[in-house]
């Protein structure tokens, strides 16, 4: 059945890969297939509105009610561009779907909403009176009904007010299916946590993340980044059993003391807390040889050099093989902070495809973000390969007009072995390669933040004028 599917209007790029990967979670899609998409008449592609076709209601509540950016899916009664072709709409819809939620001893509610424009409270409720055509006759419920009806309608509001153009206005009635938990971010809303650090994730993108990688109940999710937790925190919401690692010892073992840790993010928001925290890193994994296929799903924010630079174990030294690998006195462990040298993105890229081929089961998910320099628009975006992996999104947040950050979310199709290992490392030279233009001036870092126009300086030719806003911000919403 088709239902309409209104977004939120924001991460625009996320939106349908967060629905799709849901209905894998409720058992509709297989991966790598896609659901049936429609855009309503006249509407841009980045409109909030769009129609999708699912097998069920309770697919469709499942969906909604999970999602962070689906504002709500309903069950469309009608739609029109006047309030003359919608009440035609609606008295054609059969009777058989309407009747059971108009009875007696029903309760409902009705809600209007806009897109793109502001309704009065006065024009609220003249629009609700004119739907006396439709035979309510149940009580009204406005704090718990049981069911929730909306008024939603759109303008022909062109192209002027950073919004995607809509030629016509838009009204569309429904009975709302499932709509999200909103109430989810402002709980776990960053200034409120207990434990941060300088790249902890936002709450938002840390649910996103975790609805990527179908995060569920009895699952076990893995961050070798875990840093403050924020990913796991999320994940530990749905249900998953978590686990991480992150290369300073300091950060998963000491915190900034007993009541202020990962552990302490953790009692926070009463979540089951992670089975181990470990120091470690990718270069040098802490699995036994023969351990394999152990996590459902590795969830990550690897360090690419713009809020903080990637490191590996051993100093310049051990890896330069100046001095031989050395065994830390029992005495000087507590204590002790081990040596580390520079990871470069692309190394640290192969080592995380390299863990999670052999530690991902059959069908896991690997979600992480990768980083894009915007030289060019002309320019084609390589992203990691590995033959062990299905690239099934890719989800771009444009931060700046030089750098963007794109969320990949790849499914383990095969098997790890030493073939494939020595493939992926062909894979990675080449990788390597087609990244060297854009980090042959300097780190990441330094490409991001330094000017895009040689001639910034000068009013008059800023890339950042008034005149040459985009009206449209597309992606920059």
């Amino acid at each position: 059945m088709w239902y309409l599917c209104v977004f939120y209007h924001r991460l625009l790029d996320y939106r349908k890969a967060e629905v799709e990967s849901l209905a894998h979670l409720f058992g509709v899609l297989e991966d790598g297939s896609a659901l049936q998409w429609k855009l309503p008449q006249h509407h841009h592609p980045d409109s909030p509105f769009h129609f999708v076709y699912l097998p069920s209601e309770d697919v469709a509540r499942s969906i909604a009610n999970r999602s962070i950016l689906v504002k709500g899916i309903y069950e469309l009664w009608g739609e029109g561009s006047s309030y003359e072709e919608l009440e035609e709409a609606i008295r054609s819809y059969p009777d058989e779907r309407k009747l059971p939620y108009l009875a007696a001893e029903s309760t409902f509610k009705i809600t209007v909403d806009s897109f793109g424009k502001v309704i009065s409270f006065q024009e609220q409720n003249d629009r609700i009176q004119g739907l006396t055509y439709i035979p309510f006759k149940g009580r009204v419920n406005l704090k718990n009904p049981e069911h929730k009806f909306w008024l939603i309608e759109t303008d022909d509001y062109g192209s002027n007010n950073g919004l995607p153009p809509v030629v016509q206005k838009r009204i569309f009635f429904g009975r709302e299916v499932g709509a999200a938990d909103r109430k989810l971010l402002p709980t776990y809303q960053l200034k409120s946590r207990t434990y941060l650090g300088p790249t902890a994730m936002d709450a938002e993108m840390a649910f996103l993340m975790a609805n990527q990688a179908l995060a569920t109940a009895g699952k076990l999710v893995y961050d070798p980044f875990v840093g403050t937790g924020s990913i796991l925190v999320a994940a530990a919401h749905f249900g998953a059993m978590t686990m991480g690692a992150d290369i300073d010892i300091r950060v998963v073992r000491d915190g900034r003391g007993p009541d202020c840790n990962v552990w302490s993010n953790f009692k926070q928001y009463h979540l089951p807390m992670p089975i181990s925290l470990l120091r470690a890193d990718n270069n040098l994994p802490p699995w036994r040889p023969g351990l394999k296929e152990v996590f459902d799903s590795i969830i990550c924010d690897p360090p690419y050099g713009v809020r903080a630079g990637g490191r590996k174990s051993g100093g310049r030294k051990l890896l330069k093989g100046v001095v031989g690998p050395y065994t830390v006195p029992d005495d000087k462990r507590t204590d002790h902070i081990p040596s580390t040298a520079a990871y470069s993105l692309a190394e640290c890229v192969h080592d995380l495809l390299n863990v999670a081929a052999k530690m991902l089961v059959m069908g896991g998910r690997l979600v992480f973000f990768y980083p894009v320099l915007r030289e060019d628009d002309s320019t084609e975006t390589h992203f990691p390969e590995h033959p062990c992996f299905k690239l099934i999104a890719a989800c771009e947040q444009i931060l700046s007009l030089r750098y963007s950050r794109v969320l990949l979310t790849m499914v383990k199709i095969g098997p790890y072995t030493e073939e494939i290992a020595e493939t992926a490392g062909l894979k990675h030279l080449e990788f390597k390669e087609n990244h060297l233009k854009w980090l042959e001036e300097g780190n990441l870092h330094a490409a991001v933040f330094s000017s895009a126009d040689p001639q910034l300086g000068d009013a008059g030719d800023s890339k950042f004028s008034k005149d040459s806003k985009p009206k449209y911000r597309g992606k920059y919403v």
